[in-house]
């Protein structure tokens, strides 16, 4: 570790990244009161730096997006401080440190303040909050690691206040107010919180990766997560595909033309009899070389088929059928 107050850009840096914590809302102990921190600017080597625990017990990363979009500012990149604790944890700048990792650096700038993990656990959260890295969910995973040790002060006040002694069981208000503490922590409801707990439990690992991908909201997969695991991919599967149908439809609407290819042939001027010897088409292909082809309905106007590029090459040779070679520019 070395000092580096000299550097005038540096310097510049620091101040950037100071006003922007004071700026932040005021990060609350769990005693409830303001956080008194106390900060210093230092350089560490890459490899004296880690993510905090729950970050990595989470599985989380930093998007390859974001790391190619950081590497193309260069030296840019790292002008700002990371924000981190004496421990020499990660609250803040996971992208420049992996990108670091990835480029060889020896040393990055950063601000180190001096808190508990949980208070780090909080901070994170609150500089995360608009991340798109760290999704509703994924922060409310987060900040249930805070829930032992919300409890245990609930517990506490109950003993200081003479109610319950020896008692480890919560009222129902005690219990109220520790998701309402978790939900503030994460930036969510306490609906969310309470939904987020059942999934865990409840819901298939398909839903509960396209939640960390933020594919789809708390409400709707909490709602499918009431069904069977079978059921649950199932909704997941067809919602999926919804997406991806409704994603063609604006491509295909934002263009004029599309670009020749001999691969996937056009359909998009198909009359009724056509329509009718590509349905003979697929009724004559034995099951075992189409294998399952899943069924989505949408909410499109008109009276439209949409097939996939994947089913049109299994019907092989469209001899039948009056079709120019066509395919979307994608």
């Amino acid at each position: 570790m070395s000092q580096n107050r000299d550097a005038p850009a540096y310097q510049g840096n620091v101040a950037r990244e100071t006003a922007r914590v004071q700026s932040d809302e005021q990060l609350r102990s769990e005693a409830g009161r303001p956080l008194e921190v106390h900060r210093q600017f230092v350089t560490y080597r890459v490899d004296e730096l880690h993510p905090h625990p729950s970050y990595v017990r989470h599985h989380l990363t930093v998007p390859a997006s974001k790391l190619s979009a950081l590497a193309e500012r260069g030296d840019l990149a790292f002008q700002e401080p990371l924000v981190i604790t004496r421990e020499r944890t990660i609250l803040d700048g996971y992208a420049r440190w992996e990108l670091a990792r990835l480029q060889g650096r020896v040393t990055l700038p950063c601000i180190e303040y001096e808190l508990t993990e949980a208070d780090a656990l909080r901070w994170l959260l609150q500089r995360h909050r608009r991340s798109k890295g760290l999704n509703d969910f994924i922060r409310v995973l987060l900040a249930l690691e805070l829930e032992p040790l919300l409890k245990e002060k609930a517990q506490s006040n109950q003993r200081a206040g003479g109610q319950n002694k020896g008692s480890s069981k919560l009222t129902e208000a005690e219990r109220l107010d520790v998701r309402s503490e978790i939900a503030a922590a994460a930036g969510v409801s306490v609906g969310n919180v309470s939904k987020v707990k059942q999934l865990t439990v409840t819901a298939h690992s398909e839903l509960l990766q396209a939640l960390r991908r933020g594919e789809i909201r708390i409400h709707r997969a909490w709602r499918w997560s009431k069904a069977s695991p079978e059921k649950q991919r199932e909704a997941l599967r067809l919602y999926q595909s919804e997406r991806g149908v409704k994603k063609t439809i604006r491509t295909l609407v934002s263009r004029h033309r599309s670009r020749s290819s001999p691969t996937v042939p056009d359909l998009s001027s198909l009359t009724v009899a056509d329509l009718g010897r590509l349905v003979r088409r697929l009724s004559a292909i034995e099951s075992s070389k189409l294998g399952a082809v899943s069924v989505a309905v949408i909410r499109a106007p008109g009276r439209t088929v949409f097939l996939t590029e994947e089913l049109v090459r299994a019907l092989g040779s469209q001899e039948e059928l009056p079709l120019t070679c066509a395919t979307n520019n994608r």
